[in-house]
């Protein structure tokens, strides 16, 4: 939750391949203070079924700058172990293109940021959503 001295932020996964949440994603949160200063690992979580973070933790106070890290190559590996069992003739090439989405953004004190990733095998696109 924000208050007027810091900012907030959420996330959720889209797989965009299959039109459902990706499931279980661990995501990273860190943040800094100006645009030089060191990023500050402050923990973070795992998507879940509906692909949300609900429990990321709180911004410190005079954060101006965030990133999320999301390890996306497990869930495809995942993914595609399970799709591999069900259907062992459409077996891919096994390389995942982006094996982590690295997203970098600004914030400001007093605001709410959601920042879905929408996601596919071979891209994915982020926006500030609402």
């Amino acid at each position: 939750m924000s208050t007027s001295t810091t900012a907030s932020v959420s996330t959720h996964i889209l797989d965009t391949s299959v039109g459902r949440p990706a499931e279980g994603v661990a995501v990273l949160l860190a943040a800094r203070s100006g645009r030089d200063g060191e990023w500050q690992a402050l923990g973070g979580s795992a998507t879940d079924v509906d692909g949300r973070c609900k429990d990321l933790p709180a911004l410190p106070e005079g954060t101006t700058h965030v990133r999320l890290d999301f390890a996306v190559e497990p869930y495809f590996e995942k993914k595609q172990a399970d799709a591999q069992q069900d259907a062992p003739a459409n077996r891919d090439s096994g390389a995942v293109f982006f094996p982590e989405v690295a997203i970098t953004f600004a914030v400001t004190a007093g605001e709410h940021y959601h920042v879905p990733l929408l996601l596919n095998p071979f891209g994915y696109s982020v926006y500030r959503g609402s």
